[in-house]
């Protein structure tokens, strides 16, 4: 499908070209540890050095993802977080930036009990750009892919070291936004990336597509993340960020004084390294 309309996505990395760096990708589960100090996060981040912004959708069996972000995910949903909340940090969000690209990351099961075309609709009415939804294939395109190109939001395809070149056409063939491309296998947060292996797989992938490539799973540095950044058009942050969350918690699981700014101050180690990439 020809895409023929424009996002912040669009922007935003036309934008990090004409810079001649690469991008930061921060992930953040939506309500973590709590939708108060989520938001406080979130409204935090671009001014930290996040380029872009992906927002977990909360969802009680995340399978693709280790036990940092499960555990968020479980946090959000035990303080109330729900995919209407979710839209709705989106859109407090946009009252103050309509600049920042936020994408939606996530699984197939909320949004099928929300209802694809209203959640469509009220994804672009918040502000949303994109959708990462990590157990829908290509040969699933028809349940929320199509939809969404047609509702104008981006939608981006995860590829790993085992998707061959014999897959590769498939996978990016309706992908817009960007490719996601997974350094490692397994769940995040589970091994390191190796900037090396990152290289040549974004090298590899470049010949199926003209998108911009963001790297993610085992980025936990700021020099990991210039060195992805370096190879890539930007570097996804995720288990580290909510690593730091938790840190700054009570054994009660509330929030420390002080957790949303040692949050962003780490989101802004992060984008210091990757200002200093080069393309």
């Amino acid at each position: 499908m020809t895409v023929n309309f424009e996002t912040r996505l669009d922007r935003r990395f036309a934008k990090l070209k004409a810079e001649g760096r690469g991008g930061l990708v921060t992930f953040l589960t939506a309500g973590d540890p709590d939708p108060v100090t989520a938001l406080k996060i979130l409204k935090g981040l671009p001014a930290a050095g996040a380029d872009v912004i992906e927002l977990g959708m909360p969802f009680s069996d995340p399978m693709a993802d280790g036990p940092a972000i499960q555990a968020s995910s479980l946090r959000a949903l035990n303080a109330g977080m729900t995919l209407v909340k979710t839209l709705d940090q989106v859109r407090e969000f946009r009252k103050d930036d309509d600049e920042t690209p936020i994408v939606l990351m996530g699984y197939y099961n909320p949004v099928y009990h929300y209802g694809v075309d209203k959640f469509v609709k009220d994804a672009k009415a918040a502000g949303v750009d994109g959708l990462i939804v990590v157990d829908l294939p290509p040969e699933e395109e028809a349940e929320l892919c199509l939809p969404a190109l047609a509702g104008e939001i981006n939608f981006i395809f995860l590829t790993t070291p085992t998707t061959d070149d014999k897959r590769l056409p498939t996978v990016v063939k309706n992908a817009s936004g960007f490719v996601y491309y997974v350094s490692v296998t397994g769940v995040t947060g589970a091994a390191s990336a190796q900037v090396t292996d990152v290289e040549s797989a974004v090298a590899r992938i470049r010949k199926y597509t003209d998108l911009p490539i963001a790297v993610g799973f085992g980025i936990n540095t700021p020099q990991a993340a210039k060195n992805v950044a370096d190879v890539a058009d930007a570097a996804v942050v995720g288990s580290a960020l909510i690593k730091v969350i938790l840190e700054n918690l009570d054994k009660n699981g509330k929030a420390k004084d002080g957790l949303v700014d040692k949050v962003l101050r780490f989101a802004q180690q992060l984008g210091d390294g990757v200002r200093q990439s080069k393309k």
